[in-house]
């Protein structure tokens, strides 16, 4: 099992975004897409002791090559990354899981995390925050989850968020108008045999800080 097709074409696909490209260079992405399926099997199947995934399948996970460009003023139809969301149900659940992108020039991740959270979600973090944040800081102090993700990330209010004490002490956390980790892995990296097992362990570094959000944000 090798990445190595899904590469190739993401990074023809990068200098050819067109459909009539693209069709003609269907079998290559069925190859990339096949690469990258039996990576996540792979990847589920190790993941099957923590996490209750039952019977989910590597395309329960897959996400669309097309890119919705109705809102966008980029009208490119083509993902340059073929992406996963591993969770119970697949990635309609609309649970909380790994979001794992496989893209050319070291732009592969593993992620997780608050993206683009509700208003109501992204309250109930804040309250639970205010409330005790021990929890959360034991998580991210935790030598696994430091090791491949730093710490938590994403965008930030440059003030307290409304009805909250600039003064309290976890404004870091209350700050964060998302909660996300990312691993990034080089192209060196995903072709290499030992890949998904670098993979499940992100995930399972991963996996307290997910709980936590899915346990307080619902």
């Amino acid at each position: 099992m090798t990445l190595q097709p899904a590469l190739q074409f993401l990074a023809r696909l990068e200098r050819n975004n067109n459909k009539a490209w693209f069709e003609e260079n269907r079998p290559a992405y069925d190859a990339a897409r096949a690469a990258v399926e039996d990576f996540l099997e792979a990847v589920i199947d190790a993941l099957r002791n923590t996490d209750p995934l039952g019977d989910l399948s590597a395309k329960q996970c897959l996400m669309r090559i097309h890119r919705d460009i109705r809102f966008s003023r980029d009208k490119s139809p083509y993902n340059t990354a073929i992406s996963a969301s591993i969770a119970p149900g697949g990635r309609k659940s609309g649970k909380m899981g790994y979001y794992i992108s496989v893209g050319p020039q070291d732009r592969s991740i593993v992620a997780g995390g608050l993206y683009s959270p509700t208003p109501e979600q992204l309250a109930r973090f804040r309250k639970a925050i205010e409330s005790d944040a021990s929890e959360l800081r034991a998580i991210a102090k935790a030598r696994p989850f430091v090791e491949h993700f730093g710490q938590i990330a994403g965008e930030k209010l440059k003030t307290a968020p409304k009805g909250y004490d600039r003064a309290h002490p976890d404004i870091d956390l209350l700050q964060l108008k998302q909660a996300i980790v990312i691993r990034h892995f080089t192209d060196a990296e995903i072709v290499k045999p030992d890949f998904p097992e670098r993979v499940v362990a992100a995930c399972k570094a991963m996996k307290p800080f997910v709980t936590w959000l899915d346990e307080t944000t619902g």
